[in-house]
């Protein structure tokens, strides 16, 4: 047998999973709660939070190698100023009447 097989992450991917759930529990209760204008930023916390959950654990970048690490994260970096950008772009160029 691997090593693989002696230590079965298992357990660490259901506490992960019922993270997870708890994060879309938490999702649907401050959907629900009037935060005012800080609606989007409690949203944009929680669904940051649980994706770099998915990301560590399932995508297994947890313990990956540092060059890999760096791609993930230029590449994040470089998608989410693509998508302001754009966002801005169309927000910008809106005819407000």
């Amino acid at each position: 047998m691997s090593d693989h097989s002696k230590s079965s992450p298992l357990p660490t991917y259901f506490a992960v999973w019922i993270a997870l759930l708890a994060g879309t529990a938490i999702t649907y209760f401050a959907a629900q709660a009037d935060l005012g204008r800080f609606n989007a930023a409690v949203a944009l916390i929680i669904a940051t939070t649980k994706a770099l959950l998915v990301a560590l654990f399932f995508m297994h970048l947890k313990g990956a190698h540092e060059r890999l690490l760096k791609l993930v994260v230029i590449s994040t970096v470089f998608f989410l100023i693509l998508l302001l950008a754009l966002s801005m772009a169309d927000y910008g160029t809106r005819l407000w009447t």
